[in-house]
């Protein structure tokens, strides 16, 4: 890892940071698209939904403190949290298997990697979660959960099954309504899984028993 690098990753994370303050105006364009219906992903092709400088920090030291080389995440947007999870992958020596519904934003997200300088460490693929991770049977060391909240109990017990004991879960958004199945079910295993909120309640971190 040098100066270039490092620089590179974080010019990158500043520039797409500074575009993501306009999500206001993007989100707000959704909620239009859906005041009549059920919200639906592409009501928010536009907007970052991004975790906060903070989380990303906290998911990158985690993934370097406990050396986690086999990284999944569900949920890339734009890919500010894939291109954190992807610099921890390269100073490990491991790798990011990233999953986003909608091509606008996958297609996106790519060059912004690649302008990180990780296009190496990351496997990026389009579409439906469920499909794009269903025959997914590497060891798992760190899952993170960001994508549609409906679909972090049923992504989660699709991969349950590569977990190992220590692998983390770091799952955003706790505090809205959609997670409550996966909290409900995680949180009741208290044999399988530790967990903590963290960040006022935004997130939780669990660890594999």
């Amino acid at each position: 890892m040098n100066i270039y690098e490092i620089n590179t990753v974080e010019k990158t994370l500043d520039v797409l940071y500074n575009d993501a303050k306009k999500d206001f105006i993007r989100i707000g364009r959704g909620l239009i698209k859906s005041a009549f219906r059920p919200m639906q992903p592409i009501d928010f092709k536009h907007a970052y939904l991004p975790i906060s400088k903070e989380q990303g920090e906290t998911i990158r030291q985690l993934i370097l403190d406990n050396n986690c080389k086999t990284i999944v995440e569900f949920g890339t947007s734009f890919g500010i949290s894939t291109i954190y999870l992807a610099d921890a992958a390269r100073k490990n020596d491991g790798n990011v298997v990233t999953t986003e519904l909608l091509e606008n934003k996958a297609k996106q997200a790519s060059q912004n990697i690649e302008d990180a300088g990780l296009t190496d460490y990351v496997d990026l693929r389009i579409g439906d979660a469920m499909e794009t991770l269903k025959d997914y049977d590497k060891p798992i060391d760190f899952l993170f959960l960001d994508g549609w909240k409906d679909l972090y109990l049923p992504l989660f017990r699709l991969l349950e099954s590569c977990f190992h004991k220590n692998t983390l879960i770091y799952a955003d958004n706790m505090d809205m309504t959609g997670t409550q199945d996966y909290a409900n079910y995680i949180l009741k295993k208290k044999d399988k899984y530790v967990t903590q909120d963290i960040h006022n309640g935004k997130a939780y971190i669990s660890k594999f028993l």
